[in-house]
């Protein structure tokens, strides 16, 4: 796995590139607050995603054909970590009931910890596989116990967590019923509280954490390039705001889309055991001697099965809702916000301008 270069120079001005759209992003949601319209939502995401696929297109140019492939197999990993991770989003701002005015800017700093989280575990992760190759045995594990979880897990055990959170922190400070915009602490009768802003952001910075912890050594099982784990997650996270407001209320309905991604968890999680035994340090296994003949899982057909498994999933999960007949237009209607349309500002991508 990652046996080609990739120019410095390029590394260093798709980081200087790619800090300035997250600036950019951040300077909109800060001075314009709203509730996106669906086509704004759209377009945004057509956006990044279009980015996301120029970028690749640039990998295959410079560094050629395997670093554009690891690319595209761990941007779709991540994105659909990012999809998971956004039902969670859901459940938390329906859970703590956030004004749909502030939602943007709880997002905006949810995806900020997300990128500061998993930038801290790409340099670890790195690191630890520089200097210790049996270390894909336990990320393998780690992924194949990861997968059990998110297939055989209900999504009520999140709510049940969000409510523990909100029993334990009520008991501990005192925490206002409503909410006073962005502030984190305001004065109640002369005396000075929380906001339940605070446990908003306490439950998206851990929801950022756990699933951190989850997409890292998912995809070092696809790439061992940090530039690549990197801007595969940026991308990845890059949207996915807009992705809430144009499809959170879907997420839900997708009901096959955890096994989806559980498939795809435990499929790297064995593809990464592979590799730890073709590299196999360890002297209690094979007297510490490489074990050739367990496959070695390329690139290419990494990125076929996440594609796969993840169209699979949408396509089942659309023909269930089918079958019960819910798959109808008012299902798949987006909300209108008729209510908020005069608070909400355009801001359309460059490319719709």
């Amino acid at each position: 796995m990652s046996d080609f270069v990739i120019p410095a120079w390029f590394e260093i001005t798709s980081l200087i590139v790619l800090s300035l759209i997250l600036i950019f992003d951040l300077l909109l949601v800060v001075r314009r607050p709203h509730v996106p319209s669906p086509k704004e939502s759209a377009l945004w995401v057509g956006f990044y995603v279009t980015l996301a696929l120029i970028f690749a297109g640039l990998m295959f140019a410079v560094a050629g054909p395997d670093a554009g492939g690891e690319f595209v197999a761990g941007w779709l990993t991540e994105y659909s970590l990012s999809i998971d991770n956004l039902f969670v989003f859901v459940i938390i701002m329906a859970q703590f009931a956030v004004p749909k005015k502030m939602q943007q800017e709880v997002l905006m700093i949810g995806i900020i910890l997300a990128l500061l989280f998993r930038g801290v575990f790409i340099l670890l992760g790195a690191t630890l596989i520089e200097n210790f190759s049996w270390i894909f045995y336990i990320f393998g594990l780690f992924l194949l116990i990861t997968a059990a979880q998110q297939a055989f897990s209900g999504r009520e055990d999140d709510e049940a967590r969000e409510n523990a959170l909100i029993r334990f922190l009520r008991k501990r400070i005192a925490i206002t019923d409503d909410y006073h915009g962005m502030k984190m602490r305001t004065v109640v009768d002369g005396k000075k509280v929380w906001t339940p802003l605070l446990i908003v952001l306490i439950a998206i910075g851990t929801t950022d954490l756990i699933f951190a912890l989850d997409s890292i050594p998912a995809i070092f099982g696809i790439t061992q390039s940090p530039f690549i784990v990197f801007t595969a997650n940026v991308f990845a996270l890059m949207g996915l705001r807009q992705l809430y407001f144009l499809l959170g209320h879907l997420v839900d309905k997708l009901e096959y889309l955890k096994f989806g991604i559980a498939f795809i968890l435990a499929f790297i999680g064995v593809k990464l055991v592979f590799h730890a035994m073709h590299e196999n340090e360890l002297p209690f296994i094979n007297g510490g001697q490489p074990i050739e003949w367990v496959p070695d899982i390329d690139t290419w057909t990494s990125l076929g099965v996440i594609i796969g498994a993840m169209a699979l999933a949408v396509a089942a999960s659309l023909i269930k809702l089918r079958i019960e007949h819910r798959y109808l237009p008012t299902a798949l209607a987006i909300p209108t916000n008729d209510d908020e349309d005069e608070n909400a500002v355009a801001s359309e991508p460059p490319a719709a301008r």
